[in-house]
């Protein structure tokens, strides 16, 4: 009798997602933790990943999500680093893994928390209003200077929005201000509605203001151009943005990674495990199209470079809450 096989399957050998022998592999249900509320961008970033591993079938066991998202994120990493050696707690963020225990009192350190992988890369973009006289980040810079009083609204204080904010200023000698919202979606709608001078939100944030006309990008805080030759707002894209780098502000790199966290004191093995089902995910037409729905841009990284981006990006924002006075020791 001929045996047929399902289109995922092809896919899957296609892909080569055929799951290779590992000393470990989960064999109850693994809890995914995720540190943000219902319908955010970090819940959809858990449950992208949990429907493709289904999808696949890259892990047996079933997989559990579960919300934990008050004081920023703080509630969830602290559930996770809570179960010390236990390799079926995975905590889903971003950099505020390691970024709140520096910036914030909070009930856990960095360091209770082991890398797993970060899998994508939300970019910032600076905005100004549709009808705004600033065609060039050098303009806008130029106009900051002379003016003194511009205001950039982000979501929430001493967050990665304000901390950009602050490196702008450093990185060009202008004095702008900046206006905490509850989200990116309040800081947009201030924007289009003229009562900010910019944000610097993600591009998904921006994106319907952007394709009506009310917000345009002036650049994005990139060492190069985004990937992407689709047009989304008339016959503009997200790969027509310049760099701000190459348009008057001396940024170079400044992204916000997708990761996967978890506890202190898990075996090697585990995470190895969960690293390659992971970077499996990362390789799915799913995950692609995650990528372009969200307008993030594809960054797998795992093990030792991981943990050098992880170093190199605390260094960086200590500096930054160091000048600012926002250390919270």
């Amino acid at each position: 009798m001929k045996k047929t096989l399902s289109l995922t399957c092809v896919v899957a050998a296609a892909l080569g997602l055929s799951a290779p022998a590992h000393a470990f592999e989960p064999n109850r249900p693994v809890e995914f933790v995720v540190t943000a509320g219902p319908g955010g961008g970090t819940d959809i970033f858990a449950r992208t990943i949990q429907a493709i591993i289904a999808k696949y079938e890259l892990m047996k066991a079933p997989v559990v999500v579960t919300n934990k998202g008050s004081a920023g994120g703080a509630e969830g990493f602290v559930y996770a680093a809570g179960y010390e050696g236990d390799p079926y707690k995975l905590a889903f963020g971003t950099n505020n893994a390691y970024l709140l225990p520096i910036r914030a009192k909070v009930p856990y350190k960095a360091d209770g928390l082991v890398p797993v992988a970060s899998l994508a890369a939300d970019e910032f973009v600076l905005w100004v209003n549709g009808k705004s006289e600033f065609n060039t980040a050098a303009d806008f810079v130029a106009k900051a200077k002379e003016a003194g009083d511009m205001k950039v609204g982000g979501s929430q204080s001493k967050d990665v929005d304000q901390i950009l904010t602050s490196m702008i200023n450093n990185a060009t000698g202008a004095n702008l201000g900046y206006i905490p919202f509850k989200s990116g979606g309040e800081a947009a709608v201030q924007l289009a509605g003229e009562h900010i001078a910019a944000n610097v939100n993600n591009p998904s944030e921006n994106l319907g203001q952007w394709q009506a006309g009310m917000v345009k990008p002036l650049c994005v805080f990139k060492s190069e151009k985004l990937k992407s030759d689709a047009k989304v707002a008339g016959d503009k894209g997200w790969g027509d943005i310049p760099t701000c780098k190459e348009s008057g502000i001396a940024i170079d790199n400044y992204s916000m990674p997708r990761t996967v966290w978890l506890p202190a004191g898990v075996e090697p093995d585990a995470v190895a495990f969960y690293a390659d089902m992971l970077k499996k995910v990362s390789e799915t037409p799913e995950w692609a199209k995650y990528l372009a729905d969200t307008s993030q841009s594809p960054a797998y990284m795992s093990g030792d470079e991981l943990k050098s981006f992880i170093d190199k990006d605390q260094a960086a924002v200590s500096e930054v809450l160091k000048r600012e006075g926002w250390l919270a020791n």
